[in-house]
C-alpha cells in the first residue's frame, strides 16, 4: 500500500466532527437506503430512529422482553422494517412506521450480526452469525432456521461440519464466521476461520465456489459494496481485501452452473477453488505497515469510490480513508474514546462513528466558502492589486455588453409528475412506496421538569399577591410590580402578557416626568387665584364662575 497522503480537496470525503448524537448508550448503527434516517441500537435493549437531516428523535422503539445490549441492527430494503440482534439470543422485527413488534424469535447463541433478504420489500428471511455455531438462514414467520456450510472437505466429495475446538472445560466451540447476502439476495459469501471465502447458494446449502485468502487467516467481517461490484473481507492478520466480482448481478446462480459444467474432470475441492477463480478477484490490499492496528467495522462509501475502517486500538478513535486505487486519504482523530462501530451515508460524504461510551459522532466535510460559486466572474485575490477601470464600465448599457434574452421556451410545457430514476437507486421498484422520513410525535416534558415549571409558576403567583420580592419604586413614585407584568390573575386563570420593552419603560417615564414638572408650575398659580378670590367676595356665585372661566 502507498502511504503517502495525497492531496485531501481531490476528494469528496469527511474531514472533521461536525455534530454528536446523545441518547442513552448506543452501540450499533444503520442508515436506511436513502440515508434519511439513522438507527442506532442502545445497551438497555432498545433503538433509537434518528431523523439524520434534522438530527431529532423520531422515534423509540423498546420491547419489554428484551433489557440486553443490542449487537446489530438492519433497515429493509425499503425501510419499513427494522431487524435487531440482542445479547439474550434473540431476533426482533419491527414495524418502523407504528413501532410495534411483528416479531421475535430465541436462538440457541448469541447472534453477532444478523442482515435481511436484500431482495424483497417485507423480508421473512434473514441472515445470522452467531457467536459459537455455524451461520444460519432464519425463517422470521416461522422461526426455521438452516445452517450453512463452512468448510468443504479436501479429499471427499461432501461438506465437512464446521472447524471447531475444545476448550480447557471440555466443551466444544465454534470460531466465529462472517458471511452476507449479495446485491439481490441469490447468494450467500461466507468468510471462515482458514481463511476462505464460500459461496453458497443458501436455497440449497450447497457450496458453490471456493476463493481461498492469502495467509490464511481468519475472516472477521465480509461485506459488499452498494452496487455489488466489490467485495471486502477483514482477517486477522489485519489487512483489509478488496475482490472484484466478476459474476453478473443478476444471473450469478445460472453463470455458476455453466461454470461447474466446464470444470467436470476436477474433484470437489479444486473444481471449487476453480470456479472461484472465476468468480472473485483480488483488487486491493489495505493495512496501516508501520502500527500494525486491527481494524474495525470496515466498509464502502455510498458510491464505492472510498474504503474507510476504523482503528480496533483502545482508548483511540481514529478512522482511516483510502481511495479505491490503495492510497491513503486521510486520518480521522477523534476524542480518546475506543471506537465501536461507524457507517458512511449512502449518499453523502458523512462517517458516523459510534464510540466506547455511547456517543455517536457525525464526520462531515470540512466546507471553505467560495465566493467565486455564486459569481461566475468573481475573483480572489492573494494580495491588493491596483485596479484600472474601463471607460463604460459602470455605464448603465455598456457598449461592451451585448445584452442577451432568455433561452428558455416559455411554452413548452414542464412535466412535474413523472419521477426521474436516480442512478444512484437504479434498482429501486417505482411501485414499492420506500419510508424515508418519519412523522414528529410531539412528547411531554419529563415529571421532574413538569414539577418544576409548576413551582416557578407558583412561587411567581405568590409573590405577585404579596408584591414583597419584586416590587420596585417607579420614577413617579409609584411602586412597580415586574412579576404581574409577566403573569396576571383574570377570572381564576393565568394568563401570558408581554413584557414591554426598553423604548416603551423610558417612553413612559419621559411622560411622567412631564406630568410632574406640569402640575408643580400650576400649583402656586391656582393658589394666587383662590387667595385673590377669597379677598373678593361676590354674594351671587357668578363672578365665581366668572374668574374659573377667566383662569381655564
Amino acid at each position: 500500500m502507498n502511504a503517502s497522503i495525497i492531496d485531501p480537496l481531490q476528494g469528496d470525503f469527511p474531514e472533521v466532527i461536525e455534530e454528536y448524537l446523545e441518547h442513552g448508550c448506543m452501540k450499533c448503527i444503520a442508515f436506511n437506503r436513502r440515508g434519511t434516517l439513522l438507527a442506532a441500537g442502545c445497551n438497555d435493549g432498545s433503538c433509537v430512529i434518528w431523523d439524520f437531516e434534522t438530527r431529532g428523535i423520531a422515534k423509540i422503539l423498546h420491547d419489554d422482553e428484551c433489557s440486553s445490549p443490542i449487537t446489530s441492527i438492519c433497515w429493509s430494503k425499503y425501510g419499513h422494517r427494522i431487524l435487531v440482534s440482542a445479547a439474550d439470543k434473540s431476533l426482533i422485527l419491527w414495524d418502523v412506521m407504528s413501532g410495534k413488534k411483528i416479531t421475535r424469535i430465541v436462538l440457541q447463541q448469541t447472534p453477532l450480526q444478523a442482515r435481511l433478504h436484500p431482495g424483497s420489500s417485507t423480508p421473512y428471511l434473514c441472515l445470522a452469525c452467531p457467536l459459537s455455531c455455524a451461520p444460519m438462514i432464519v425463517d422470521l414467520n416461522t422461526g426455521n432456521t438452516t445452517l450453512l456450510k463452512v468448510s468443504v472437505s479436501e479429499t471427499s466429495n461432501g461438506p465437512i461440519p464446521p472447524s471447531r475446538n475444545k476448550s480447557s472445560d471440555g466443551i466444544t466451540s465454534f470460531t466465529p464466521t462472517a458471511a452476507c447476502f449479495n446485491k439481490y439476495g441469490t447468494l450467500v459469501y461466507l468468510g471462515n476461520s482458514k481463511g476462505e471465502i464460500l459461496v453458497i447458494d443458501y436455497k440449497n446449502g450447497e457450496v458453490r465456489a471456493i476463493v481461498p485468502i492469502t495467509g490464511g487467516s481468519v475472516v472477521k467481517n465480509i461485506v459488499f459494496s452498494r452496487n455489488g461490484q466489490y467485495l471486502l473481507t477483514n482477517s486477522n492478520d489485519r489487512v483489509i481485501r478488496i475482490y472484484e466480482n466478476l459474476l453478473p448481478l443478476k444471473d450469478e446462480v445460472r453463470t455458476l452452473d455453466e461454470l461447474n459444467e466446464n470444470c467436470g474432470d476436477l474433484n470437489n475441492s479444486e473444481k471449487l477453488k476453480a470456479i472461484g477463480s472465476k468468480c472473485l478477484i483480488l483488487f486491493r490490499e489495505f493495512q496501516d505497515t508501520i502500527t500494525k492496528v486491527h481494524w474495525k467495522a470496515p466498509c464502502f462509501s455510498g458510491d464505492g469510490e472510498w474504503v474507510v475502517g476504523g482503528s480496533a486500538c483502545k482508548g483511540e478513535h481514529k478512522i482511516y480513508i483510502w481511495d479505491r486505487a490503495g492510497h491513503l486519504v486521510k486520518i480521522l482523530e477523534g476524542p480518546k474514546e475506543a471506537l465501536i462501530d461507524l457507517a458512511w451515508h449512502p449518499v453523502h460524504p458523512f462517517v458516523v462513528s459510534v464510540s466506547l461510551n455511547g456517543f455517536v459522532y457525525i464526520w462531515a466535510k470540512d466546507y471553505t466558502e467560495n465566493w467565486s460559486a455564486f459569481a461566475p466572474d468573481f475573483k480572489e485575490l492573494e494580495e491588493n492589486e491596483e485596479y484600472v477601470e474601463r471607460e463604460d464600465e459602470f455605464d448603465l448599457i455598456p457598449d461592451t455588453e451585448k445584452v442577451k434574452g432568455p433561452d428558455v421556451n416559455e411554452d413548452e410545457e414542464v412535466d412535474i409528475v413523472s419521477v426521474e430514476k436516480d442512478a444512484t437507486f437504479s434498482d429501486s421498484d417505482m411501485s414499492q412506496e420506500e419510508l424515508c422520513f418519519l412523522p414528529a410525535t410531539p412528547t411531554r416534558d419529563p415529571l421532574e421538569q413538569q414539577d418544576k415549571c409548576a413551582e416557578s409558576s407558583s412561587k411567581l403567583l405568590d409573590s405577585n399577591n404579596t408584591g414583597s420580592p419584586s416590587e420596585e419604586a417607579g420614577p413617579n413614585g409609584l411602586m412597580m410590580n415586574h412579576a404581574s407584568s409577566l403573569l396576571e390573575e383574570d377570572a381564576g386563570r393565568v394568563k401570558r402578557k408581554r413584557k414591554p420593552s426598553e423604548k416603551v419603560l423610558e417612553l413612559q417615564a419621559e411622560k411622567v416626568k412631564k406630568s410632574s414638572k406640569s402640575s408643580k408650575l400650576a400649583k402656586p398659580k391656582s393658589k394666587s387665584l383662590v387667595d385673590q378670590d377669597n379677598g373678593n367676595h361676590d354674594v351671587s356665585g357668578n363672578g365665581w364662575v366668572t374668574r374659573i372661566c377667566k383662569m381655564l
